[in-house]
């Protein structure tokens, strides 16, 4: 079995990315690949430090993109899983072992999502339906308090979430993914620059596979939200998503009712 992981890298943290590399490193990942955007010379020492981990400097054309360009390694080298994963993540090594094992015992299974939490415990419900427009609208626009109901339907906060299920949108900080179904489906669209890459990919392995969510490994994620704090970044957000709906659909796009119907509350 052939794990490899990449990281994207832009003005990192350089103390979370130490940490995420020294966890990969103590996992089941053969090899991680540091994706640098900002072709930093301290980023490739660091890198450096990690038997298990190649540094690949790359102009900055986005997140996804720079996913794409390990992945496509990955694949032309025989990758069995990828995991894509933020460097402001931490996990205990063992449970990247058990999430491969799941989805080995599982060829349905095309991508999971652990619980992810953020430091202090809080639970982030980044297993979602695939949005409407009014959905970014109502959680970058609006007061928190209004729309409430509908943000919790999107985030899906009715379920039981210490059982597993099958959501069609897993957030980009931690998607594990089977190469045979990469190399089926295709990578991450680079038409998004950043934010939205994530929804578009989990959708098109959910039309043809499971997508699951499960509880029994849980990973802890620092989650900034850069696009509640920067209007730059809020910016780049809407732009993607404008670029998400007209690929897709604003408000009559069938596969995402198809897609969302089996997880909505019962009226």
């Amino acid at each position: 079995m052939k794990l490899t992981a990449s990281i994207v890298t832009f003005n990192t943290d350089l103390r979370e990315l130490e940490t995420v590399l020294g966890l990969l490193s103590e996992s089941c990942v053969t090899t991680v690949y540091t994706v640098d955007n900002s072709r930093s010379e301290r980023i490739r020492d660091i890198t450096a430090a990690y038997p298990k981990a190649v540094y690949i400097p790359a102009e900055n054309r986005g997140y996804g993109s720079g996913h794409n360009r390990a992945m496509a390694i990955a694949l032309r080298e025989g990758c069995d899983f990828h995991l894509v994963i933020n460097s402001d993540v931490s996990f205990r090594p063992a449970d990247i072992s058990a999430l491969v094992d799941y989805m080995e015992q599982r060829p349905d299974v095309g991508a999971v999502q652990p619980c992810i939490v953020g430091p202090d415990g809080t639970m982030h419900y980044t297993v979602r339906l695939l949005p409407t427009p009014i959905d970014p609208i109502n959680r970058r626009f609006l007061p928190h308090w209004f729309l409430r109901r509908r943000n919790d339907r999107y985030e899906l906060r009715h379920l039981d979430h210490s059982k597993e299920f099958n959501g069609p949108f897993h957030q980009g900080s931690f998607m594990l993914m089977r190469g045979d179904v990469l190399r089926e489906v295709g990578l991450f669209d680079e038409r998004y620059f950043m934010y939205a890459e994530d929804i578009d990919l989990t959708r098109r392995i959910h039309e043809r596979y499971r997508t699951m969510y499960v509880p029994f490994v849980t990973v802890v994620h620092a989650y900034r939200r850069s696009s509640y704090h920067s209007l730059k970044m809020l910016a780049i957000h809407s732009v993607n998503m404008v670029r998400y709906f007209n690929k897709w659909g604003w408000f009559s796009d069938p596969g995402r009712r198809r897609m969302n119907a089996p997880l909505l509350p019962p009226r």
